[in-house]
């Protein structure tokens, strides 16, 4: 078994169930089994082979879904990236991979251009000449894939400034995927939500779990990722029964969207990417005792390897809850500032080492059977659950996306008007934002940054708010004072209210 068969073989199960509803178009197995045939064959054409890399720059709709299929049955490599980034960002990850192929729509341009522009095959996901074509043998998916062959490459922002590519094998991603298919119950009467987009982890349990169960997956468009009364309208429109999203959504579809006065709210309610905060999840335990609540963990390395079913939630509690225990037959350990085995009541640093860890990250040495450190701070409690204390780094969750603070502050720094730059996430949850702290010959405004990063970020990675100083205050040691920069904003958001 692996990513690409689990189609074929719901197709051959029950082959006019629906499998997708996308923006663009509604799939049924035996239609997403024969359009991902197709393009396959395409791809094939292209000179794709086992183990090659294909970038997919495309929005989120159900032709991504067969691209990810056919680059799946040729054993190639799928590598979806933000359709939202600007093209020198996209090219960044192209040639980080070494791409063989790109797929893009009939409405995008190719990013690529001098050397690339030859060396790497462009095909268009709808392109006419491919999905009439007749299915060819070679594009089944081949028979002796092996286990550790990777999957796909999801890219995170990089401390260094350049996305860092975390390579998951069919190993890795099938054992979270079978965890979960039998943590959630799925079945085949199951519609489940897509809110995450494709390149981030999360969208790895909505089209793959769905899959394994012969469900119904319902792909949310980007632009409506956080219009709550629109979402919750998708809810009662596809009769979702398990949504899976980052908290701050959840948040805002309580606050504005009218979610807590949904009639048939889906049954399970599965969180991750960030910490719920205790009083807005204490609300939706409250409101729908009926329905199955569940924190996931884990980083974009380790897929999912802890989770805690929110049962009941002890009135006096002031802080979220347990990110729990491993699953997916993982381990995890905490190691604590003596680098010993954190023990009940102590903190450490959270290590992973089980199945469904990444291979490596792409273009470094593989991780081997190292464990995997997380960088997450935890206390551990009895009988094995951990909490979620904090990040040891500088990577931070802006409304559940992961952002190295230093890749934004590269970025900045490539502004001519830019000597020195600090970046903090200010406010928490649906408050949290980028305010960029800023030093040169000149001072620089908030619109002029937003176009110079246009160019080089995603748009969930640009700053909400630049503060020109003369000088960053440093600590006794000479490191930029982060603390001192995050009380600034405290005092001045303090001020404003």
């Amino acid at each position: 078994m692996n990513l690409a068969t689990l189609v074929i073989e719901a197709a051959q199960r029950t082959p006019h169930a629906i499998a997708v509803v996308g923006p663009d178009a509604q799939l049924s197995y035996t239609q997403l089994d024969e359009q991902a045939a197709r393009l396959a064959t395409a791809l094939a054409n292209a000179g794709v082979v086992a183990s090659d890399r294909v970038a997919l720059w495309l929005p989120k709709s159900a032709r991504a879904v067969v691209a990810m299929q056919a680059t799946l049955r040729l054993g190639a490599v799928y590598v979806p990236i933000d359709p939202e980034s600007p093209p020198a960002r996209a090219c960044k990850i192209i040639a980080d991979c070494t791409a063989r192929c790109l797929v893009i729509d009939e409405h995008r341009a190719s990013p690529l251009s001098g050397e690339s522009a030859t060396s790497v095959a462009v095909v268009r996901a709808s392109d006419p000449a491919h999905t009439q074509a007749h299915t060819q043998a070679r594009a089944l998916p081949p028979v002796d894939l092996h286990p550790e062959q990777l999957a796909y490459i999801l890219y995170t922002s990089g401390s260094t400034g350049t996305p860092k590519g975390v390579a998951l094998s069919h190993r890795a991603a099938l054992a979270f995927v079978s965890w979960a298919h039998a943590a959630l119950a799925a079945a085949p009467s199951d519609h489940f939500s897509s809110h995450a987009p494709f390149h981030f982890d999360l969208s790895v349990l909505d089209l793959y779990v769905a899959f394994m169960a012969g469900a119904r997956v319902c792909l949310i468009p980007a632009g409506l990722a956080y219009a709550p009364a629109q979402l919750v309208a998708f809810i009662r429109k596809h009769a979702i029964t398990i949504w899976y999203s980052v908290p701050s959504a959840l948040i805002m579809m309580m606050d504005h969207g009218g979610l807590l006065e949904l009639e048939s709210p889906p049954s399970r309610i599965v969180f991750a990417g960030e910490p719920f905060p205790i009083k807005h999840l204490r609300r939706l335990r409250e409101q729908f005792s009926a329905v199955r609540l569940l924190n996931f963990y884990g980083p974009t390395e380790t897929n999912v390897c802890t989770y805690h079913e929110v049962l009941t939630i002890d009135p006096a509690r002031a802080t979220p809850v347990p990110i729990g225990r491993a699953c997916c037959a993982d381990e995890a350990w905490a190691i604590n500032a003596d680098g010993e085995v954190a023990k009940p009541g102590e903190t450490g640093e959270l290590m992973v080492r089980g199945p469904t860890v990444m291979t490596g990250y792409w273009g470094r040495p593989p991780l081997g059977t190292h464990p995997y450190a997380t960088g997450d701070i935890v206390r551990v409690l009895e009988d094995g659950v951990y909490e979620y204390v904090g990040r040891r780094d500088h990577m931070v969750k802006v409304r559940g996306m992961r952002i190295e603070i230093g890749e934004v502050e590269a970025a900045l720094l490539e502004h001519p008007a830019i000597n020195q730059v600090a970046v903090i996430v200010a406010g928490v949850a649906l408050e949290a934002r980028l305010v960029a702290f800023v030093c040169g010959p000149q001072r620089v405004s908030l619109l002029a940054l937003k176009r110079h990063c246009a160019e080089r970020l995603p748009r969930y990675m640009q700053v909400d708010e630049v503060r020109n100083l003369d000088q960053l205050p440093r600590t006794g040691n000479g490191k930029i004072d982060r603390k001192r920069l995050l009380e600034s904003t405290k005092s001045q958001d303090k001020a404003h209210h």
